[in-house]
């Protein structure tokens, strides 16, 4: 699995990347603009992401911002989102307007911070990431 992490939190960020070391290659951005670079970089290569962990509170573009261009890129390929990359948001906020945003932009999942290593392993299975 090939894992994209999106997150501007340190902290956060290393946790997400030992989270998902045992199981593939963990890439990470410190900002939504260069998320949006690896992601496309890697689209580029023929060699997308299987998993993007995605932050929405974020400086300069919010998570959610981030989540439409990514889907733009795919949809730019003819990937549809079914079978683009699985987009999981990794964030604090936990209310029902942030939640039915990130749903209606197309991500896959949705986790609340402070994030669970049950939690997580629980959605990649659900995704069908791991087994």
């Amino acid at each position: 699995m090939k894992s994209l992490i999106v997150e501007d939190d340190v902290t956060s960020r290393a946790l997400l990347q030992e989270l998902l070391a045992p199981y593939g290659l963990a890439h990470s951005a410190v900002n939504g603009e260069e998320g949006i670079v690896l992601f496309h970089k890697a689209l580029e290569r023929e060699q997308p992401y299987d998993l993007v962990c995605l932050d929405i509170l974020m400086p300069e573009m919010d998570g959610q911002q981030v989540l439409k261009q990514l889907r733009a890129l795919e949809e730019e390929r003819g990937i549809l989102s079914t079978h683009g990359a699985k987009i999981v948001m990794v964030t604090g906020l936990d209310d029902v307007k942030s939640i039915t945003s990130a749903f209606k932009g197309l991500c896959d999942g949705y986790l609340v911070k402070p994030l669970s290593k049950k939690l997580l392993l629980a959605k990649l299975r659900e995704l069908s990431l791991i087994s």
